[in-house]
């Protein structure tokens, strides 16, 4: 979704570290590098921030004062057991639960499965 919906929620920019998630420009990312530089002798101190998108591994940078709001998404991690490959590259997963996944296609999957 957009920044501004329930996928998110607001964070000050100089509360971020690397290894952290935030928005940019829209995409969800993890922070590879956080630095933070003053600014002239009335500028107020700005983060540095750049990251990579979780889904596509794109490099995007960010540059914001450490006091203003940023977004981070709420990301969850689960973890899946693979039953099988078919054919057509369509994978059949398994969760803790038991409950089957079947709408993942290793030749469409933006990321290696």
């Amino acid at each position: 979704g957009d920044a501004g919906s329930s996928d998110t929620y607001p964070i000050q920019a100089g509360a971020l570290k690397k290894g952290r998630h935030c928005v940019i420009k829209n995409r969800p990312c993890k922070i590879i590098e956080y630095t933070t530089s003053k600014t002239g002798k009335h500028g107020h101190a700005k983060a540095n921030i750049t990251a990579t998108d979780i889904f596509t591994e794109k490099k995007l940078e960010e540059i914001c004062p450490t006091s203003h709001n940023m977004y981070a998404p709420n990301v969850t991690r689960a973890e899946y057991s693979l039953i099988d490959i078919a054919d057509d590259d369509q994978l059949t997963l398994q969760n803790a639960e038991g409950d089957l996944l079947e709408h993942l296609n290793l030749g469409t999957s933006s990321k290696e499965v």
